[in-house]
């Protein structure tokens, strides 16, 4: 056997040896007790979690491959490799393992949190990379949901379309919606492919949800815009809102976005009695009076 197919071959049982030792607990996967016939987790799912197809990763592990450096790095945070497991597996790939770009968490531009504390009556959410949840106003949790109780981690715009019963159920067109959101995050994949959260995210999705797998799959592309959105919302009933975004010009990673009605329509009516509502259930004056 060749040196390099030594490797190839050493590489494999790494990365095989690497898996059986993850519960899906440990990678946020539903574990269900008894259906599982060895430990650890499934290629399949290795492959979901990590962006590729399942015959590139069992051909991985078979020796039969080579993997690209992002496809690397994507593993190494799969499996929860440390500085030296992760530097082993590069140098059996021959690729240089150099660091992976880090980014520091994004937080609200100060003058967005502002403007979100001076629209009563208007809701408006300020999204970051990947869709993230940067912050919101109280209209905008009285609409969509309670943001504050949703682990930082998981506040997440796409995620909660596809993995949140209570918004999900606010979209009578919900698969319309959940497709133009898929297609906005696609279009981040291709500013930053090399993103370790947003390629977790998606491997998480894909797993859990088949829709976000097949339209994921589809490689629809949107940008950010302006548009039409009805829900139904449980307190004031029916509404159709027009929604845009605004680009921060000190972080173009930041993007206010708002919802509002066009005056003299029932839904504008509806959404100045929201932040009514709104407003008495933090024992505040009602932006009516």
């Amino acid at each position: 056997m060749s040196s390099s197919n030594a490797h190839h071959s050493e590489l494999g049982a790494f990365l095989k040896a690497r898996r059986m030792e993850l519960s899906p607990a440990e990678v946020g996967l539903p574990d269900a007790a008894g259906r599982r016939r060895v430990k650890g987790l499934r290629r399949e799912e290795v492959a979901l979690l990590a962006s590729i197809s399942p015959d590139y990763y069992t051909r991985l592990e078979q020796g039969r491959r080579q993997a690209s450096g992002p496809v690397l790095d994507a593993l190494a945070r799969v499996l929860r490799l440390d500085d030296g497991e992760r530097a082993y597996m590069f140098d059996l790939s021959g690729k240089d393992a150099a660091r992976p770009r880090r980014r520091t968490a994004q937080k609200v531009q100060p003058q967005l949190q502002r403007l979100l504390a001076d629209l009563p009556t208007t809701p408006a959410v300020v999204l970051g990379r990947r869709t993230d949840i940067l912050a919101w106003n109280p209209m905008a949790a009285a609409l969509f949901t309670d943001f504050a109780r949703i682990p930082e981690r998981e506040r997440n715009f796409v995620r909660l379309v596809f993995r949140d019963p209570a918004i999900r159920g606010l979209y009578p067109d919900w698969e319309w919606v959940a497709q133009i959101s898929l297609a906005q995050l696609r279009m981040e994949a291709a500013r930053d492919p090399r993103d370790p959260r947003l390629a977790e995210l998606v491997g998480e999705l894909s797993l859990q949800d088949p829709d976000f797998r097949r339209w994921w799959g589809a490689h629809h592309v949107a940008g950010p815009g302006s548009g039409t959105k009805t829900l139904n919302h449980p307190v004031v009933g029916q509404l159709t809102l027009d929604w845009s975004f605004l680009t921060s010009t000190d972080d173009p990673d930041q993007r206010l976005v708002t919802l509002t009605a066009e005056p003299g329509t029932p839904s504008h009516d509806r959404l100045r009695i929201l932040a009514s509502w709104t407003a008495q259930a933090a024992g505040q004056p009602s932006a009516d009076h």
